[in-house]
């Protein structure tokens, strides 16, 4: 590891313990097929999120940080960016006029609860002028993406790293990075799929050029690259400072040595013995309901979500569970009732 570089401390994190996750989006999280909701519509629903109704509900819960998706991959995000609309000819623009990072800040901070980011780590794959207009137009097939060549026209000066999309993408997170400064502690990036071809490389664009966009409004907030579902969680470069950890239905736990055997490792499913992952902070993400921002009641009981929660805390670890939100009217921006039932018995059993 480059010894000019340094990670970010991580303790705030780990003494969190856990906390929550929202996919704020215009379509269903990897949904194909763009949203139908027009620039217009989709700025009236960010201007109708209730950011004080969320920050009361997450408050009440004990939760100490949460992360708000800021777009994917429709190509609607929830706050303005110059940079962007520079690259991208959509008019009017699909990015919203209202800045909701910010104003969900304002909400937030009172009570003590960091904010943090996602955000994918290539272009809105069913936003074709996006695609184009970021020069996110690889030769090869990037399905895990839902980019596959001829979806979309190539331009010039594309190589096989995407260096040009590369530069794009940092500069587009650099604006938003330096507007909100310390007003975001975290980014979670997800795709990060390709990190062969793309980020493992001495020379920028890189894993380490992308971890200091994210850091170049705030030294001090985390970075973690999703490789996507893998268990045991793996830490995917040494520029993150957090694992993404994201798992779905299988989930990793403490074994004992007796399935320490040639067919069956311990390290399979096991956590690691430590807080960390190869230098990275142990962290996991999975969602509460029935899928990503899914369901009307939470897929466990209290006592299952407390018992792992705190299994995770016991080697070091951070859980975040995602749950779902309100898109409209009066719901607008809120966690239903019963996920914040469960979340508030979470802060109440794990402090």
């Amino acid at each position: 590891m480059d010894t000019t570089y340094s990670r970010s401390n991580t303790d705030w994190f780990r003494d969190a313990k856990w906390g929550t996750f929202c996919h704020y989006l215009a379509a269903p999280p990897s949904s194909h097929g763009q949203a139908t909701l027009t620039p217009d519509a989709w700025n009236r629903q960010v201007d109708g999120f209730d950011a004080k109704g969320l920050a009361a509900q997450l408050a009440s819960t004990g939760t100490t940080y949460f992360f708000l998706t800021l777009g994917q991959n429709t190509g609607h995000f929830c706050a303005p960016n110059d940079t962007y609309d520079a690259l991208v000819p959509n008019r009017p623009s699909r990015l919203a006029r209202r800045d909701l990072v910010a104003d969900l800040y304002d909400a937030l901070a009172p009570h003590g609860i960091r904010l943090m980011v996602y955000l994918p780590s290539h272009a809105p794959a069913e936003d074709r002028v996006a695609v184009e207009g970021l020069k996110c137009t690889p030769s090869w097939d990037a399905s895990s993406w839902q980019l596959r060549p001829g979806r979309y026209v190539a331009g010039p000066d594309m190589d096989e790293r995407l260096s040009a999309f590369q530069r794009n993408w940092e500069a587009i997170i650099r604006e938003w990075s330096l507007r909100w400064g310390k007003k975001v502690w975290g980014w979670w990036i997800d795709g990060c799929y390709y990190a062969d071809r793309m980020y493992r490389n001495p020379d920028a664009p890189n894993f380490r050029s992308f971890a200091e966009a994210m850091k170049a409004g705030n030294p001090e907030s985390i970075v973690a690259f999703n490789p996507g579902v893998k268990v045991p969680v793996v830490c995917h470069s040494e520029f993150e400072d957090y694992t993404a950890g994201e798992v779905a239905d299988s989930f990793p736990v403490v074994m004992d040595s007796h399935w320490n055997r040639p067919n069956k490792p311990a390290k399979y499913w096991g956590m690691p013995p430590g807080r960390f992952v190869n230098g990275a902070q142990y962290h996991l993400l999975t969602f509460m309901g029935c899928y990503w921002c899914g369901g009307t009641e939470p897929r466990f009981p209290d006592e299952l979500a407390i018992g792992y929660t705190r299994h995770v805390n016991n080697v070091g670890g951070v859980i975040s569970w995602d749950v779902p939100i309100g898109k409209d009217g009066k719901a607008n921006g809120l966690i239903p009732e019963p996920f914040v039932r469960q979340l508030r018995a979470l802060g109440a059993a794990v402090r």
